[in-house]
């Protein structure tokens, strides 16, 4: 079961969703999972727990301010182009510390892909596996964004998703609010890409409906050490339509870099 811990941020406490979980006996860093734009704890349900146990590995799954049973944004505070900045830069960095967690692995998915990606731009980490991260904005992923918005006032998406959230709008609306704001168009994160020294695994779905194999080759180009994996018969979300073969793949990463074969 998740738990809930304090920290501070920007002068508010928050109050974040954890859960330990595979071999708590483990010597490795622990693996940080960094949930999508509308995931939690309880969305990646028992991915995390059966990566690290098929490794020996220790994880920590988190909630990110906003989403699953941390503290809610309130309704009228609207989330602009830093907010990912702030989660790699701010929030993160603060919950690792009240973790007593250094140099973790981050292995982040979707949005939560593009926060370790900055986080691993500016602090040290043991290594990273991104799924279908997002380096910069493709007309792509607004078109599937915005046929969400509509689906979660029409369908029973609003519904599927409560299951996950204790305050779904602020989850759905931080998220969708974000990207589909103009602003939002310039958000790019290629220059920090080149600050990235540690190993990189940067998985990508041939069919992945939110971006082009563009953002994973990006990554490759600018991070020195990136390997790619591209996954067919796969979409956006590799550990759901693809959990075998990623496990196999990213824990065989993990294990290289660790102990060097």
């Amino acid at each position: 079961p998740s738990s809930l811990v304090t920290v501070p941020w920007r002068g508010m406490e928050l109050s974040l969703e954890v859960q330990w979980v595979g071999a708590p006996e483990s010597t490795h860093p622990v693996v940080v999972f960094l949930h999508e734009g509308l995931g939690s704890v309880s969305s990646w349900k028992a991915f995390p727990h059966d990566f690290c146990c098929a490794h020996g590995l220790r994880g920590l799954v988190y909630s990110r301010y906003g989403y699953g049973r941390s503290t809610p944004r309130p309704a009228l505070e609207l989330w602009g182009p830093g907010t990912m900045l702030a989660q790699a830069h701010e929030v993160l960095p603060a919950l690792l510390k009240k973790m007593d967690i250094t140099c973790p692995w981050l292995f982040g998915h979707s949005d939560g892909g593009s926060i370790a990606l900055l986080y691993a731009a500016r602090h040290p980490a043991a290594g990273l596996v991104v799924m279908a991260p997002h380096s910069f904005v493709e007309d792509v992923a607004l078109r599937q964004i915005e046929a969400a918005k509509v689906a979660f006032e029409t369908t029973d998406l609003r519904q599927r998703l409560a299951r996950h959230h204790l305050d779904v709008d602020s989850a759905f609306r931080g998220w969708n609010d974000m990207w589909l704001n103009p602003e939002f168009k310039a958000w790019n994160i290629e220059a920090e890409l080149t600050r990235i020294t540690c190993p990189l695994l940067a998985v990508q779905g041939e069919d992945d409906e939110y971006g082009t194999l563009k953002q994973i080759h990006c990554i490759a180009a600018s991070a020195a050490q990136t390997q790619t994996l591209v996954l067919a018969h796969c979409a956006h979300s590799p550990h759901r339509d693809q959990p075998a073969a990623l496990t196999v793949e990213a824990g065989a990463f993990i294990k290289t870099a660790v102990h060097g074969h």
